[in-house]
């Protein structure tokens, strides 16, 4: 089938080993003008030398869009409030796409392209959260997702594609992990670890980027204090900052201890499960700190019924469906139960391990009155026998029934 033809493609660019062939490819294939946009999300170093790599190898500009702190703001801190993690995955690649993707869609119709393309293979989640999100902006644009149907159809053959054509990598075939970084997370896919019978090789130097393994933390813990007004974090260790600045710091001292790696099988929504190793040292402490400042806060109702809301945005953000009105509406609702939640958590740091040393807030619903087994003038403990009383009549009810009928179902 002969390709369709574009005058302008506009390319989600990384500079990594999927994004570096594309360039070429799309210009050998399509002989369209090639524009590249990278969102920075916080992934640091990997954005140096990325303008001169892009242009060598063939696109007309590359446009560099700072989201960071939009990124923290709109996307991260509403998914942390809503305390949603993914099979304890803390969804660090997941809210990065749907930025990124709505300032690709800005830039491609700012520069009249007819097309979108991606590097997303056809076994992973991000084609959808791309395409879901481009879908939600740009009904009208084509997209290009060459890996369903080229004949780069292995990261080794891309690998001797970008050798062929004088493309500069930093990896080799044997450090060929598949990796997204950002300010919230990096992650660790392919190789070894497609194997989960091989342990994951925390302590090889260089497979970590974010810290430490725990065998590497050191012997002395280390206490961090941070501080939220209405469930955003503003200061770390009585120092103010701003939610990006809270989590850079969260990640180094985090990453110094060993802090936030997770090693698991996920259920892709592709179908498919995949081993993927995680680090997230600062989003791992925000979250426990978070947590607990929402178990002195939040009244039983509210904060049960949150925790049941948790696994749907999880659901969502995970399955690229950030723009859908379900969950704007989810997100309304974590906000409105975020006023009370202002106050100081205390953490210790130590050797991987994040545990609670207090919590404090002026909305504090925890009574040390209510809940001391020392004497106490604010709670009559009688009151409880009527209490159980009526909240075990209707097995009352039933057991008296069970005997006055035989074969009564359900009766042990």
């Amino acid at each position: 089938m002969e390709k369709k033809q574009y005058k302008k493609i506009v390319l989600a660019y990384s500079g990594g080993l999927d994004t570096s062939v594309l360039i070429p490819w799309l210009k050998e294939n399509y002989g369209a003008e090639i524009i590249a946009v990278s969102g920075n999300v916080g992934q640091g170093t990997e954005l140096e030398g990325l303008e001169e790599k892009a242009l060598k190898t063939g696109a007309s500009k590359l446009y560099i869009e700072d989201l960071t702190d939009e990124f923290v703001n709109d996307y991260i801190l509403p998914t942390m409030q809503a305390g949603a993690t993914y099979e304890q995955y803390l969804l660090g690649t997941s809210f990065a796409r749907p930025i990124i993707a709505k300032r690709i869609v800005e830039i491609a119709k700012k520069e009249g392209a007819d097309a979108i393309c991606h590097g997303c293979t056809g076994k992973g989640n991000d084609q959808v959260r791309f395409e879901l999100a481009i879908q939600a902006f740009a009904p009208e644009i084509d997209i290009i997702a060459p890996w369903r149907f080229w004949e780069l159809n292995s990261r080794e053959k891309e690998i001797a594609y970008a050798q062929a054509h004088n493309i500069p990598l930093k990896i080799s075939k044997e450090t060929n992990y598949s990796k997204d970084k950002n300010l919230w997370h990096l992650s660790h896919e392919g190789l070894d670890l497609e194997d989960p019978a091989n342990e994951a090789p925390l302590n090889k130097p260089g497979f970590l980027e974010m810290g430490v393994s725990p065998e590497q933390a050191p012997d002395k813990p280390t206490n961090v204090k941070i501080h939220f007004e209405k469930g955003v974090p503003t200061a770390v260790d009585d120092v103010e900052m701003n939610p990006t600045q809270v989590i850079e710091k969260l990640n180094e001292l985090g990453g110094s201890n060993g802090c936030g790696i997770l090693d698991i099988v996920e259920n892709r929504l592709v179908g498919m499960k995949s081993r993927g190793v995680y680090e997230t040292p600062g989003g791992t402490i925000l979250y426990k700190a978070h947590e607990k400042l929402e178990e002195i806060t939040l009244d039983k109702e509210t904060q049960h019924y949150k925790q049941s809301l948790a696994l749907k945005f999880a659901d969502l953000v995970y399955n690229g469906q950030w723009y859908t009105p379900l969950r704007k509406a989810m997100s309304a609702f974590v906000t409105s139960t975020q006023e009370t939640v202002t106050g100081d958590v205390v953490l210790k740091l130590y050797k991987g391990n994040i545990l609670p040393v207090s919590v404090t807030s002026p909305y504090s619903l925890y009574s040390a009155g209510m809940a001391t087994f020392d004497e106490d003038d604010c709670y009559d403990q009688s009151d409880s026998a009527g209490f159980i009383h009526l909240f075990g009549l209707p097995l009352k009810v039933r057991a008296i029934k069970a005997k006055e009928v035989e074969d009564f179902p359900g009766v042990e």
